[in-house]
């Protein structure tokens, strides 16, 4: 009986994900016609052919669709081809695409003329100019990375009040950053969110801007991913590196690292709803790009409406940052971070060992998102890494659920390194 319930769910699964297959195949040609409309410079889909570079991930090309491989592409790119020649319109340049919301909030980084990130900035303990010299005191750095779909609010609405306290007579400067295509930080549309892309920003808007010397690496899930690329890039200026819930995916050969991530952390699966949600989403472009048009674009109804039935004023910070994000930042963070950077890991935490940087993982061992054995691995990989489990708590709540014990570990790292 149960091989028999086993079966009909796989079938079922099968069935919804070749439905999935015939829609992402026509929104690949509706989206392809309408860019050529409304945009003057169409960014291509990944349906075509693999684009020669080590930066890309493999998983935006080989994610296999069973319409795209018999040709059912072919008479849409026909039609779109008769399109592009009768337009002969001479159009101006779009900042910002059709599909994705213009209100000021989202757009409000390109009034800028300086391209960076958006940083909060906390010292403590604060000192009045009238208490005195610190002469004494030493300045820490710390700098704090999210993961995906999140944003700064991540660290300052849960961490940072229990960070106020001093430690040792020292100043310590918490940096939260919203990553490049997330929060209030740029999301351009000709960028691949690349780790190269991702640790260029940081540098530009953090280490440069405020002229670190030195700094301490705190990351959450896709952003550890980006912590260790820059702690690899400037080993010499980090003090330690502390990973929680890091989506570690090695393997001799790059395309299967990039491929097990992709298999784990977005298998196909239709329970539960998160879990499903997440492999649409990312295993469908066009399918993904049409749900991020439907709620991203018109965040502003949704967050009214969740109020409405909520009888809030204000919306879990959570909540908001899911849609503070364009389909194309979400979609090439997802590829290329998550599962193409997991080809890199071995090499950036093996210069870090040499390096001599102390690099600490934390991991709850009910992770469903990022499974525990992720961490398990790279400490089998690299038993330098100190390794933390903590019990009874998953993805989020090894953070939110003990964050005064998340700051006292943070505090003794930074003390031990």
């Amino acid at each position: 009986m149960e091989k028999k319930v086993k079966a009909l769910l796989d079938t079922i699964t099968f069935l919804v994900f070749i439905f999935f297959d015939f829609v992402d195949v026509v929104l690949c040609v509706a989206y392809e016609l309408l860019d050529e409309l409304f945009e003057a410079k169409p960014f291509p889909c990944y349906c075509g052919k693999k684009l020669e570079t080590k930066e890309l991930s493999e998983t935006l090309f080989w994610r296999k669709n069973v319409f795209r491989e018999m040709g059912f592409l072919s008479f849409g790119r026909k039609t779109c081809e008769a399109v592009k020649k009768r337009d002969d319109r001479n159009r101006g340049e779009v900042v910002n695409r059709w599909s994705d919301c213009g209100c000021d909030s989202c757009v409000s980084w390109m009034k800028k003329s300086n391209q960076t990130l958006h940083v909060v900035v906390k010292e403590f303990p604060q000192v009045n100019s009238e208490d005195g010299p610190r002469e004494e005191a030493t300045t820490e750095n710390v700098i704090f990375l999210h993961g995906f779909l999140s944003s700064s609010s991540y660290w300052t609405r849960s961490v940072f009040k229990y960070l106020s306290e001093p430690l040792n007579h020292q100043i310590y400067r918490y940096f939260a950053v919203d990553l490049l295509g997330f929060g209030k930080s740029p999301k351009p549309n000709d960028c691949l969110y690349t780790l190269n892309d991702h640790v260029e920003m940081i540098h530009r808007s953090v280490i440069s801007a405020y002229e670190l010397s030195s700094f301490h690496l705190v990351a959450h899930s896709m952003g550890c991913n980006i912590a260790l690329a820059l702690a690899a890039k400037y080993p010499k200026f980090v003090k330690s590196v502390t990973l929680v819930a890091p989506p570690y995916f090695s393997d001799s050969n790059d395309e299967t690292s990039s491929s097990m991530a992709l298999n784990t952390v977005a298998r196909k699966t239709l329970w539960p709803p998160l879990a499903f949600g997440k492999s649409v989403m990312t295993w469908y472009e066009h399918v993904g790009r049409f749900f991020c048009f439907l709620i991203c674009k018109n965040h502003t109804t949704w967050e009214r409406i969740f109020k409405l039935f909520t009888q809030t004023r204000e919306l879990n910070f959570m909540v908001v940052d899911l849609t503070r994000h364009t389909h194309h930042s979400a979609w090439h963070s997802m590829h290329n971070v998550i599962c193409g950077g997991s080809k890199f890991m071995d090499d950036y935490v093996g210069i870090l060992i040499n390096a001599k940087v102390k690099v600490w993982v934390i991991h709850g061992d009910q992770d469903l998102t990022v499974p525990l054995d992720c961490s398990n691995n790279l400490k089998m990989k690299f038993p330098q890494l100190k390794l933390i489990i903590v019990q009874n708590v998953d993805h989020g709540t090894v953070i939110f659920h003990r964050k005064r014990d998340f700051v006292k570990s943070l505090q003794h790292i930074w003390a031990t390194s």
